[in-house]
């Protein structure tokens, strides 16, 4: 056993040994403490499951007997509850936990986005147990990595459909969700998969905003009936106007950032609007050393070279509300123009301008039927494309142009049928039966490389997939449920192989581009079991098994990729990658003690990765093997591999201090990846350990938090190096309060300052390619103002 993996063992026992003393100091405190002091804020979340139990309340209609309309759960229609009955808002900085669903939901709700900031998923959500950012631009492009897993193993999606982009297509390419019109976040594990597809096998990211409003605007409560909650007749509503806005608005100084967003939202009769804008622009952030481990000659300045940022976008969308269900649209437009750091990105000025167009519609009906409890729907389209532009030749200013462009148009479309409860003696079951379609078409050219238009990455390619699924629960007891899902899908690719020289292949002979069409037709299943433990803690088990088709890009690859300096070389005879898993978890969200602890394990059949040689290459196949290459050869392969991790965090009410209450809080999280010969994966996540105080009460929140991630060892044998570990600390304090009527308007205010890495420490992410080049940002405050009106 090796140094690392004892030391992983002392601490994962010193960790349980702490959970231990914390929660039998926690549950001793329950009786002699006010429970009342700790609010717990209702969580709320929509991807895990098309399953959605609802609450059961007498008809309103008298015509209809002893029948009963279906409203939905209080998590689903926070804003379409009556003032009268909505519980209290929870204090700032409860620890979220989630302890109805089958597997780790991690939650970032709308307050903690707004004082954590961001530019990019990835960056928002770098420090939570189990994910991390790939940080290849920080601030610009940076995607989430769950688990160790990224790119084609981890969907992205806003209000149900695929977030479009070519982020999974490159490191570099920024993912077109912006926080800052961002209200919740959700990370989901496990099972999701079966819901979205096998491209979400590590799990799904799932960013929801009001777009599309599912509910009239919560300043008229006379106009809940048109949001679902009840069947009451339409003609018995209000239709006075309303409207809502707020404003978000963040400086940050170790980038000089500044970031602005309004968001509006009015409803009447049976209609609901909603518009929103934001823009953000930073320059080169500060970075606390020299960033470049392979090369000391160059000027720097205190700055990251070349990571200057630019984005702004807007939407405006709409729902129509009527007797039982909704239907709405919204349109965005997202636009992004960053610089690439590192030092080939610094020498070509290297910079992505991304557009992107999207058009998303949903809708849910639930009729008065016997059989069908909910129908609801989502459709989405795409047109994505950014131009990567820099300097064919440093030396010659004129030789500024466009290296490559990627394109993609995508459409999606799923329905999904929640059938209504049935009694089936041993438990009570609901099905839900989902049908999904989407259909992709990729391009990437390349002035720079000889041949026709199109001779670039790849050739022009797209693919179509068609899937239906089913979920099924069982509710044995009030105490005990499980959960039965299975998926298949049928995938049809359409593409041209690379053109491969003779010395890549056995027998000596070249191989011209071929048209190809490979089909694949992956089947997946899940089984999970969910009970309620002494103490208010609630034990899941899931296992998974997981199909999942090579993506085009793994396919047919076959050229330089200029932002992420690699020589990308797909395998045309990828074989469906299949993944066996299963996860254990124990969650407590109630009471002054909340955790989550989970631990899982993963076994790969045929892992799909790209694998650095180690040779370097310039634009095409004959520069490879050149001792002056710039780019890095990476080919597309296949190996078994194995996953094994754990995350745990808590969050401990010590007592009550100055009108508020303080306590502490840690986490820990690690994932050990090997090949079955017991190489290391590349790029895995380093083991992190974290932990801090914190007070708060009704209005203010202070808090402070050290993380520490271990230096990163296990390496791939080739072309990978070790990491160093580093500490990030972090302090925030911030001030929420409603107002009086002013003559602003506002009715309710949020304000903060956030000190990021405050131990100005060098801090190299090891999953990045460029991370011996790029440093994360040094020290800097950031302070932000929300105002609701």
């Amino acid at each position: 056993m090796s140094f690392k993996s004892r030391r992983a063992q002392r601490l994962g026992g010193a960790s349980l040994l702490l959970l231990g003393a914390a929660a039998t100091s926690a549950f001793a405190q329950d009786s002699a403490q006010d429970k009342s002091s700790t609010e717990i804020p209702a969580v709320t979340v929509t991807a895990p499951s098309p399953i959605v139990r609802r609450a059961v309340v007498p008809s309103r209609n008298p015509g209809r007997g002893a029948r009963t309309a279906r409203v939905r759960s209080r998590e689903q229609t926070a804003e379409a509850t009556p003032a009268a009955q909505a519980p209290a808002a929870p204090q700032q900085g409860v620890l979220p936990i989630v302890t109805n669903q089958f597997a780790t939901v991690t939650v970032v709700p709308n307050e903690e986005i707004r004082r954590e900031g961001g530019g990019q998923l990835g960056d928002l959500l770098f420090s939570k147990p189990g994910i991390t950012g790939s940080s290849f631009a920080p601030g610009a492009s940076s995607r989430p990595i769950i688990r160790g897993l990224d790119v084609n193993r981890v969907g992205i999606l806003e209000n149900g459909t695929n977030a479009g982009g070519a982020s999974d297509l490159g490191e570099d390419h920024f993912v077109p969700i912006d926080p800052l019109a961002t209200n919740q976040v959700e990370v989901v594990r496990g099972p999701a998969a079966l819901r979205y597809g096998s491209t979400s096998i590590g799990g799904v990211v799932s960013a929801t905003n009001n777009r599309i409003p599912d509910a009239m605007p919560s300043c008229a409560p006379s106009f809940q009936s048109y949001g679902l909650p009840t069947k009451a007749p339409l003609a018995s509503a209000a239709t006075s106007p309303c409207v809502t806005a707020e404003t978000r608005t963040a400086f940050s100084s170790v980038d000089r950032g500044i970031e602005s967003g309004v968001l509006l939202d009015t409803g009447g009769g049976n209609f609901a609007f909603h518009a929103d804008a934001y823009g953000r622009t930073t320059s080169d952030y500060y970075i606390p050393s020299y960033p470049y481990l392979t090369d000391q000659s160059r000027p720097v300045n205190g700055r990251q070279p070349n990571s200057a940022t630019r984005s702004d976008g807007a939407s405006i969308g709409g729902s129509y509300f009527f007797q039982g269900g909704y239907i709405g649209a919204s349109i965005t437009q997202n636009d992004s123009l960053y610089h690439i750091p590192g030092i080939d990105g610094a020498d070509h000025n290297t910079r992505i301008d991304a557009h992107q167009t999207k058009i998303n519609v949903k809708g849910e009906y639930r009729p008065d039927a016997a059989a069908i409890d909910t129908i609801r729907f989502w459709a989405g389209a795409t047109d994505y494309r950014h131009n990567e532009i820099g300097l064919a030749d440093p030396a010659d200013l004129n030789t500024d142009g466009i290296r490559q462009t990627f394109t993609n148009k995508e459409q999606e479309i799923r329905t999904e049928v929640q059938l209504m409860p049935f009694n089936a003696r041993f438990a009570e079951v609901t099905t839900a039966l989902g049908f999904q379609v989407g259909h992709q078409e990729l391009s990437a050219p390349s002035p720079d490389n000889p041949g026709t238009l199109f001779n670039g990455l790849w050739d022009p390619n797209n693919s179509t997939r068609v899937a239906g699924y089913a979920f099924n629960e069982f509710k044995f007891t009030e105490t005990t449920r499980a959960q039965i899902a299975g998926r298949i899908e049928h995938v049809e690719l359409h593409g041209t192989t690379p053109d491969f020289p003779a010395d890549y292949l056995p027998d000596g002979t070249p191989q011209a581009p071929i048209a190809r069409n490979p089909s694949f037709t992956p089947k997946s299943g899940s089984i999970g079991l969910l009970q309620d433990l002494p103490g208010g803690m609630v034990g899941s088990i899931t296992a998974q098994y997981v199909e999942r088709a090579p993506k085009a890009a793994e396919l047919f690859s076959r050229g330089g990729h200029d932002a992420t300096a690699t020589f990308d070389i797909g395998n045309p005879n990828l074989t469906i990658e299949t993944a066996k898993s299963v996860e254990l978890g124990v969650r407590k969200a109630t009471g002054p003690f909340r955790f989550e602890a989970t631990v899982y394990y993963t076994h790969f059949d045929n892992f799909i990765y790209r694998r650095l040689t180690g040779v370097m290459c310039d634009d095409d196949f004959a520069s490879c093997g050149a001792p002056d290459g710039e780019l890095n050869q990476a080919v597309y392969s296949q190996r078994n591999a194995n996953f094994r991790g754990g995350e745990f965090q808590s969050q401990l009410d010590v007592g009550a201090f100055q009108g508020g209450i303080w306590g502490i809080e840690n986490q820990f999280d690690f994932v050990r990846a090997t090949f079955s010969d017991g190489t290391n994966v590349p790029r895995i996540p380093p083991m992190r350990v974290g932990g801090g105080v914190f007070w708060r009460d009704d209005n203010w929140l202070m808090r402070i938090n050290l993380l520490h991630a271990f230096a990163q060892n296990d390496v791939a044998a080739i072309a990978e190096t070790p990491t160093a570990g580093y500490n990030l600390l972090k302090a925030e304090v911030s001030y929420k309060t409603k107002l009086r009527p002013n003559p602003f308007g506002a009715r309710e205010m949020l304000v903060g300052l956030v000190g990021n890495n405050l131990l100005n420490e060098n801090i190299r992410n090891s999953v990045s390619y460029t991370k011996d080049e790029v440093l994360l940002p040094g020290i800097g405050v950031r302070a932000f103002a929300n105002f609701k009106f």
